[in-house]
């Protein structure tokens, strides 16, 4: 099988990012720094070929189709260690590890990520101690609730642990022409720069109950768990109001929330 003669598989979610512009601006986003690459969904290759060229990468490819042309197509940097394919699950390799991080040393992970796996990829990413930034393309609509702030609609759970270890920022908006086949929504490159680790799990546990029902408020979805008295006296102390939205309160006093109930 040779590249020309590919077709996109719906079952892999697979859009391949052809246009140049935007993956020039992804390789200019990239912190500089001397971390691995770890590149998950590299399909033809597109990126794969600039990041080779800025460091050591590490790729993981589930379509073994895909990892027959990317073995040919790389034959070289493989042969010198600039780039070591991995064919198979990512989340395999994510699963199979004790420590839950994807490999053991300092990573950045830089990607155009399939669309049906990508929130799950990226909350691993989150919580991998050795993933130190995230470069990475998803839906638009993804890509604004990991970057939202309190107050905006779309503000959630992903923007509220993203903010918990670090900063988010919308590099750039890719419209479905630059891809092949185009997809049918928006896209976006966004870029997560970690300084902690991931929260513990019963704090993110407490952010679902919080927005289990975004439209009513916030003392109605946590008194659901928590005790309506208690959650009315942390309240009071952090000057919250009774009648507050999940998405109007900040990362800060849903930690402050989080210690006090």
């Amino acid at each position: 099988m040779n590249e020309n003669s590919v077709v996109a598989k719906k079952k892999f979610g697979q859009n391949f990012l052809k246009d140049e512009s935007v993956l020039h601006k992804i390789i200019q986003s990239k912190p500089k720094n001397d971390n691995k690459i770890v590149e998950i969904g590299p399909g033809l290759g597109d990126l794969t070929k600039y990041l080779v060229d800025v460091g050591s990468v590490e790729a993981f490819e589930v379509d073994t189709d895909l990892c027959k042309i990317l073995q040919e197509k790389f034959k070289k940097e493989i042969n010198t260690k600039q780039l070591h394919l991995n064919c198979g699950d990512v989340l395999n390799a994510w699963q199979s590890s004790s420590e839950g991080n994807l490999i053991d040393e300092p990573y950045d992970l830089v990607a155009n990520l399939p669309y049906y796996i990508a929130t799950n990829i990226i909350l691993k990413a989150l919580a991998d101690t050795m993933c130190k930034n995230i470069l990475v393309m998803t839906q638009l609509e993804v890509a604004e609730k990991f970057c939202a702030e309190a107050g905006e609609k779309v503000f959630g759970s992903l923007g509220i642990i993203t903010q918990s270890v670090g900063t988010a920022k919308i590099v750039v908006k890719v419209p479905p022409t630059a891809f092949e086949p185009p997809p049918k929504i928006d896209s976006a490159v966004f870029l997560i720069q970690k300084d902690k680790d991931r929260s513990d799990k019963a704090f993110e546990d407490m952010l679902r109950v919080a927005f289990m029902q975004p439209r009513k408020t916030l003392m109605k979805n946590l008194s659901s768990k928590y005790e309506k008295a208690k959650l009315q006296e942390v309240f009071q102390e952090l000057g919250l109001t009774l009648t507050i939205r999940p998405h109007q309160v900040n990362t800060k006093d849903y930690h402050q929330l989080y210690k006090k109930i």
